[in-house]
């Protein structure tokens, strides 16, 4: 493994860091629950996709931590962004609200955070913020040199060149480039420009591994979309620069998993497998 030598606050990288953020309990990954169903999706648009919930909604935001948001992925021109109330409405669904994004989405790579929509821009590079309090458009910027439209996906292909994640350290940016040879380069993101802060470059091939998440700062990749017993079999440590294979054992249930994400206000895995979109519970261990 090799990191880029871009320079960071140090307070970004610390525990406590990002303006003094709580992020007690923080330790590497021990191990991944069964999934926990939660709806089905009807019809071939929802075969893939990404659904969540803001792990830190802002002060004063018209909906809360359990308000939970779909976006079906499965389309030419996606922007529809599904708002339910609470989950028990969400496993009905009837959703609340319907928004309709100003620039299509691209694939199953979007991230929730601090009052925010994050993601690429179909047929680009290009990274965009949406203010879900304002319904606005509120930051657009290229993510440089990043590959896309197919040139470094996941494993199971869907156009995932670029999959953005949250986690207890910040906004981070999961991608390759011409320069790291499909390798997965990890950015540190700034939340409001979407301007990179640092980079680290692993030896871990993007196109090799059927998913990646953000816990604690650490990179996580999934082997296997598609066998019901895989495992989480790598873990790349930002604090300091160094990966190295694990074996957590990890079910995908449904038998094509497209999507998963980590959300650090409850400690667990959102996944969207063959229509079915599920949780699982994580346990990581202590510093």
């Amino acid at each position: 493994m090799k990191a880029e030598v871009t320079e960071v606050p140090a307070s970004l990288l610390l525990p406590g860091g990002r303006g003094g953020h709580n992020v007690t309990g923080c330790g590497e990954l021990r191990s991944v629950g069964e999934p926990v169903l939660h709806r089905v999706a009807d019809g071939i648009t929802g075969k893939y996709g990404v659904w969540f919930q803001d792990p830190e909604p802002p002060p004063g935001a018209p909906y809360g931590n359990g308000t939970v948001w779909r976006i079906d992925a499965v389309g030419r021109d996606v922007r529809q962004l599904f708002a339910y109330e609470d989950t028990e409405q969400f496993s009905r669904g009837f959703p609340a609200k319907v928004l309709l994004l100003p620039e299509p989405v691209e694939s199953t790579g979007a991230a929730l955070y601090r009052g925010s929509l994050y993601y690429q821009r179909r047929r680009s590079r290009t990274l965009v913020r949406y203010d879900l309090a304002s319904e606005t458009l509120a930051a657009r910027r290229d993510l440089p040199r990043a590959g896309f439209r197919g040139q470094h996906p996941y494993s199971w292909g869907g156009y995932t060149d670029i999959d953005l994640a949250a986690d207890e350290r910040g906004l981070w940016a999961l991608y390759s480039t011409a320069e790291a040879r499909g390798a997965i380069v990890v950015s540190l993101l700034d939340p409001e420009s979407l301007a990179v802060r640092r980079s680290w470059q692993t030896s871990v091939r993007k196109n090799s591994v059927a998913n990646a998440f953000m816990a604690c700062g650490r990179l996580y990749t999934v082997a296997s979309y598609m066998a019901a017993n895989t495992t989480v079999n790598h873990v790349y440590d930002t604090a300091t620069g160094v990966g190295r294979p694990i074996a957590v054992p990890f079910h995908n249930k449904y038998g094509y998993n497209s999507m998963v994400d980590y959300n650090h206000a409850q400690r667990k895995l959102f996944a969207w497998d063959n229509h079915h979109m599920t949780t699982y519970d994580v346990r990581l261990g202590s510093r």
